[in-house]
């Protein structure tokens, strides 16, 4: 619920009062005695759906952009009328009875961007912490970077700006959303040089062996359901005027670590791993943007002034038809990757099928021990170019002619290479 206090111009009291009764809302009018164009001061507690429409019946009766506006969050009202207005609002509102009004909205959305010292900083510390966890292969450092990542407020005061039809909103958002990916990138590349240039890493270390990084090398389509997922809980943590701390986390999930892995990328001269990780980034942000513009549409959010809803809906049609454009077109990347996955697995199982056969009609005293597969480009889908099968052999067994015999059955233009352990197994 809330409390609202307005102040009331001059010649506008009686229209006021007169709009408070007809809605059944109880209230209190003091004088204001300060000599300025205000005659009184009306406070009333009202449900939470019920600020939006109460305050367009006060502009109806004459208060304007002008007038002082205070809603601030009231924790209990009693009083029996006040109950019979929630169900009045519950019973008639087309609108979610958590769901705060366009104006607590906008200036939630306002603050979540008001400080851009505070949010660079922020940003720096979390993508040095995501880029250290990534090299720890810590899930638990990973974790903790994204909890301080301050990337929920751009991501959505972006799309509450196209909505409510605040362009400097809308551009502010834009921009801090480019300057929060920019700067977590060029963090992390920074630092992850450093530690490879002062050797505190493990001379020879390969990121792609480590499984937080190797997550980000090769994004399929189902980042798509993180990234709109995140898009979405964040529009309704921010309308239904709860916490967003936790959704802010679900957010950096998106953004923090591949930007991390960017990063190391860079450093470590790994084209695919930058290249994969960016085009995560990319996704995330543009999904993100587009769930949040289309679930606050949706939940009904539109301009002040009603005159300004066109100009709003023509603005949300183009920026969303942008964003989906731009999907798409990603979308073939993750859509090869996706595939790229699949015909790797299949590929390697019917590789390791064929070797398994082989080995058994060969000779009953050879073993497979390892099997691995070198795929050649950068860019899905990539071909079969090496296959590395290594083979344990007991004393005194054979494998003559053996690498021929596993490259024809492969039934592929690969190199095939053989290599031999022996092995002794206890009676």
């Amino acid at each position: 619920m809330r409390l609202v206090q307005v102040m009331i111009p001059a010649g506008k009291r009686q229209a006021v009062i007169e709009a408070l009764d007809e809605e059944g809302i109880d209230y209190v009018v003091t004088d204001e005695t300060s000599g300025r164009e205000f005659t009184a001061v009306v406070t009333f507690p009202i449900p939470t759906a019920a600020v939006e429409p109460v305050l367009d019946t006060l502009r109806e009766a004459g208060i304007d952009e002008s007038t002082y506006t205070v809603v601030t969050e009231a924790e209990t009202v009693i009083s029996r009328r006040f109950e019979q207005l929630e169900e009045k609002y519950e019973e008639d509102s087309e609108y979610r009875s958590d769901r705060i009004a366009r104006e607590e909205l906008q200036t939630k959305a306002e603050d979540l961007v008001s400080n851009t010292p505070t949010y660079v900083l922020m940003t720096v510390i979390s993508a040095v912490i995501a880029t250290a966890g990534l090299l720890l292969d810590s899930p638990a450092t990973v974790v903790g970077s994204m909890v301080i990542a301050p990337l929920i407020g751009p991501a959505l005061s972006a799309a509450v700006g196209t909505v409510v039809d605040d362009e400097e909103l809308f551009r502010t958002g834009i921009r801090l959303q480019a300057l929060g990916v920019a700067v977590a990138v060029v963090s992390a590349t920074v630092f992850a040089a450093a530690l490879r240039g002062l050797n505190l890493v493990p001379p020879g270390l390969d990121p792609l062996a480590l499984s937080e990084v190797s997550e980000r090398v090769a994004p399929n389509v189902l980042v798509l359901a993180v990234a709109i997922g995140a898009g979405i809980a964040g529009i309704v943590s921010l309308m239904s005027g709860v916490s967003s701390a936790l959704v802010g986390v679900m957010i950096a999930v998106a953004l923090i670590p591949p930007a991390a892995a960017v990063g190391i990328g860079i450093a470590f001269r790994i084209p695919r791993l930058a290249l994969g990780s960016g085009v995560l980034i990319l996704v995330n942000v543009l999904s993100i943007n587009l769930a949040a513009l289309l679930m606050l549409w949706y939940e009904g959010y539109r301009p002040e002034a009603w005159f300004r809803e066109e100009e709003a809906r023509a603005a949300l049609v183009k920026r969303a038809s942008v964003l989906v454009v731009a999907i798409a077109v990603l979308s073939l990347f993750l859509g090869g990757v996706t595939y790229d996955s699949y015909a790797a697995a299949t590929t390697e199982a019917e590789i390791t099928d064929a070797v398994v056969t082989e080995l058994e009609q060969a000779d009953a005293q050879l073993q497979l021990v390892d099997l691995e597969i070198e795929r050649t480009g950068t860019i899905p889908p990539r071909e079969t170019e090496r296959v590395v099968v290594t083979v344990g052999i007991e004393p005194g067994g054979s494998i003559d002619g053996l690498a021929q015999r596993i490259e024809a059955v492969i039934d592929e233009s690969v190199t095939v290479e053989l290599r031999v352990v022996t092995m002794e197994t206890s009676s």
